[in-house]
């Protein structure tokens, strides 16, 4: 099935773009890598008379290290340029390897970070390790620019915080220390994760663990009880008490998640995975 028909705008700047979609309103939409919004297009899902394609504007590409340590990922960087980006590699391994393993090919390619992002669809890879990195997006919009964390972009199933004039300009993770580690985790009978879990664990003082869980719901959740139970734990880890404690926390995360039946899994199922791909996530993150 073809798209209906659209006009392509291609600007060259972001003052442009945003004007562009100023101009045609709810008619218009932005474009970045594509791999999600031209299937919805076919699909007659969506439809649109003006099409936005921000792919023209260099600011929106790139890794970028800032004096401060932050690092910041411009939103048309695509998968596979993040996999590969020194910046990452060195910094945030377990990011790195995230990135590598998206879908396929062609969509690590094609597909980017802020594309991925802004189209919410909740079984995805990436919103789920950058809450647990404590992430934040930078939007612009006619209004000026804002900062949204990651942890509150995702509203829902296809509905993120971003105003729909507004770009998502890039994607800031703060420095991370020597103590912390990163990992993500996840499996899926399509190309899709049925369940992904992301892990940041700091051994600095006080050690720190955050936790979240992604795909099983509409946007990715916090395992907060199992957050609570790293921080009181000994600092010699790991033992076989402090992972019953931790594996008991994580159980009982998992029950709490609203989850339910559909073609990636069960529920219980879904559950399960939530407790079993934490654990692996934690261990990685362990020297």
């Amino acid at each position: 099935m073809r798209p209906k028909k659209f006009f392509l705008h291609r600007p060259q700047g972001l003052d442009e773009a945003i004007r562009l979609k100023t101009e045609h309103g709810d008619a218009a939409t932005f474009h970045a890598g594509g791999t999600e919004l031209l299937v919805a297009l076919k699909a007659h899902v969506l439809r649109y008379e003006h099409v936005i394609d921000l792919k023209q504007i260099a600011a929106l590409k790139g890794v970028r290290l800032r004096d401060d340590g932050t690092i910041s990922i411009g939103s048309l960087t695509s998968h596979d340029a993040i996999a590969n980006d020194p910046i990452v590699r060195e910094r945030l391994p377990g990011y790195a390897e995230l990135s590598e393993h998206v879908a396929n090919i062609r969509v690590r390619i094609a597909g980017t970070l802020g594309g991925v992002l802004c189209f919410a669809e909740p079984h995805a890879d990436a919103p789920t390790l950058l809450c647990a990195l404590d992430a934040w997006m930078v939007l612009r919009g006619p209004n000026g620019e804002r900062e949204v964390p990651s942890r509150d972009f995702h509203v829902g199933e296809f509905m993120t915080a971003r105003d729909d004039d507004e770009v998502l300009t890039s994607i800031e993770i703060a420095p991370q220390s020597a103590g912390t580690r990163s990992a993500y985790r996840s499996f899926g009978h399509t190309e899709r994760p049925a369940v992904g879990v992301a892990a940041v664990w700091s051994t600095d003082n006080p050690q720190r663990l955050s936790l979240w869980a992604g795909a099983i719901s509409a946007s990715p959740v916090c395992l907060a009880r199992t957050e609570d139970a790293a921080a009181a734990l000994p600092a010699d880890l790991p033992s076989a008490d402090t992972w019953a404690r931790l594996q008991r926390a994580v159980a009982a995360d998992a029950q709490a998640i609203e989850a339910h039946d559909d073609l990636h899994g069960g529920a219980d199922y879904k559950r399960h995975l939530v407790s079993v791909l934490a654990e692996r996530a934690i261990k990685a993150c362990l020297p």
